[in-house]
């Protein structure tokens, strides 16, 4: 009688009882049972996955309780106590933990709790998410990485049409690696080699595969040559299409040599002008404050050959916006015949490049090859904006996975 009432009790309060396990002589592991259940067949034992192998054994070598984080209800932490088995598996041959799909890479945490980790971390630095939640700092950093690995999980080896293809500084001592972006998807891909040589740009497609490797109709980069190079030799149906953005900075960089020379060829009062001016010549003009305005005309009109050497260079990105390879020649022709008796030697010999690598720039005159040209350099501040936050980076890992996953959605 007192039993059926602890049950009906227990069953209005809404808890349910189960019956305890306990363990007999001689390590046998039994069930408790009223004496009315003797009649029923015996429980099969629970069907175990070694976390090494994945080989599935029935029974286990031994077992404990482990309390294991979960995902926080408001400012209180949740901590979920489960019991956690060992199997002694053949195939290993070794004593393995069972695997639960639940739990983290890490055993003391939940999957869902490092996903969680991992979210916050794209808006914080792990110093604060590790603050905020009580955690170690390498246990934030695993479990971000963990989160990370899922999202590239989720997404796959992609087939690009459409890369870009750029190198990024990633310490001091000209330290680079590579970055291949998909400019359709608008995602990075690939993150490696060793450098920004032909060797290291070959992993890339060593890693694609020659069938999509045969895909790629459109190839994004800057004017340096080992790129150029494995490329055609790799994917030679693909266009080469030069990255307007670099060719616009060469002609930033002959622009401030003309402002170098003129500032030493000049004296006294002229000179004033023309010092500390630079970044107000390099800049756009509608990106200018009003008090940059009124300067850069001041050192406009007390210098002509600066004059001359700034509306050249303004004049320039009207190249881009033809449709026509022809039409395009003639106006770099036309560009060109101006530097005559303008003594303008460092555009001079920006014109010489230009003409060197025509090609990869009329490419973008084709309809087919208009794609968005400042994605490569948006990713690449993308990827110095988390560089600086977090004072440098030595893990490369670690920065390989961020910079893959800087532009997918959250998991």
């Amino acid at each position: 009688m007192d039993g059926q009432f602890s049950e009906a009790k227990a069953a209005a309060v809404g808890r349910v009882c189960v019956p305890r396990f306990s363990s007999a002589t001689h390590g046998a592991r039994c069930l408790r049972r009223s004496e009315g259940a003797r009649h029923h067949p015996c429980t099969t034992l629970k069907k175990n996955i070694c976390g090494g192998c994945n080989q599935v054994h029935w029974g286990w070598y031994d077992r404990r309780t482990r309390r294991v984080r979960d995902l926080s209800s408001g400012d209180t932490h949740i901590y979920l106590e489960i019991e956690v088995r060992r199997v002694q598996c053949k195939n290993c041959g070794h004593v393995k933990r069972e695997r639960l799909d639940f739990l983290a890479d890490n055993p003391f945490y939940t999957k869902r709790f490092a996903y969680y980790v991992g979210r916050r971390c794209r808006q914080a630095t792990i110093k604060d998410v590790a603050q905020e939640l009580k955690l170690d700092w390498d246990s934030v950093k695993t479990l971000e990485m963990q989160y990370m690995r899922a999202q590239l999980t989720r997404v796959g080896i992609p087939g690009p049409k459409a890369i870009g293809i750029d190198e990024i500084s990633i310490r001091k001592g000209h330290t680079y690696r590579i970055v291949v972006s998909d400019l359709i998807r608008r995602r990075p891909i690939w993150f490696g080699g060793a450098d920004r040589k032909e060797a290291s740009m070959a992993l890339f497609y060593d890693w694609l595969g020659e069938k999509k490797t045969r895909g790629i109709r459109l190839a994004v980069m800057d004017m340096w040559k080992p790129f150029y190079n494995v490329t055609t030799a790799r994917a030679p149906q693909a266009a080469i299409l030069y990255d307007k953005f670099h060719i616009m900075s060469h002609l930033g960089d002959a622009l401030d040599e003309v402002r170098k020379s003129e500032y030493r060829r000049l004296s006294g009062q002229d000179r004033s002008y023309i010092k500390g001016q630079k970044y107000t010549l390099l800049s756009r003009r509608e990106n200018l404050t009003l008090k940059g305005r009124q300067a850069l005309k001041k050192v406009l009109a007390a210098n002509k050959r600066l004059n001359t050497a700034y509306l050249l260079r303004e004049s320039f990105g009207q190249l881009w916006d033809y449709e026509s390879e022809g039409w395009a020649r003639r106006f770099f022709e036309n560009w060109r015949a101006s530097l005559k008796w303008q003594r303008l030697q460092p555009y001079e010999k920006f014109a010489e490049m230009i003409d060197r690598h025509w090609d990869g720039i009329a490419a973008y005159c084709k309809p087919e090859n208009k794609v968005s040209l400042g994605f490569v350099e948006g990713l690449n501040n993308k990827i110095r904006v988390i560089q600086r936050r977090a004072y440098g980076l030595r893990d490369e890992e670690y920065l390989r996975l961020k910079v893959l996953t800087c532009m997918l959605p959250r998991l």
